[in-house]
């Protein structure tokens, strides 16, 4: 019975911080969420949704695409967001890294990324 109380603490706390960064995003994750929201991309999109034991930048549930803004932080993370994307892969999810400077430099480009993760078959 313990496992079960520590896993509903864990969800609990993801949950909780997954809130909060929902009322912090990054000034990349505000651009990249105007073009994401209200289905302007033909699917529906949420922001800092948690997905198995990982909070993702934004995630499109139905089309079980998640998109990560990856600022200079995870340039030294990448064996860690490695093994996060596999775990994503493994539960479903097409994962599309981009880079934050890419994201507030060519907005389109970054988009277009996007677009074409959704346009991929499952």
């Amino acid at each position: 019975m313990r496992h079960r109380t520590h896993t509903v603490t864990r969800s609990a706390l993801l949950s909780e911080r997954a809130r909060l960064m929902r009322h912090q995003p990054t000034e990349s994750e505000s651009r990249l969420w105007s073009q994401l929201a209200a289905r302007r991309l033909g699917v529906t999109f949420r922001r800092q949704v948690v997905v198995g034991r990982a909070i993702t930048d934004f995630c499109a549930p139905a089309a079980k695409v998640v998109v990560e803004v990856d600022g200079r932080y995870h340039a030294r993370r990448r064996r860690t967001d490695a093994r996060r994307d596999a775990k994503l892969c493994r539960l479903g999810y097409r994962v599309v890294r981009l880079s934050a400077e890419l994201v507030m430099r060519d907005l389109p480009a970054a988009v277009a990324q996007v677009r074409a993760a959704l346009e991929q078959p499952p």
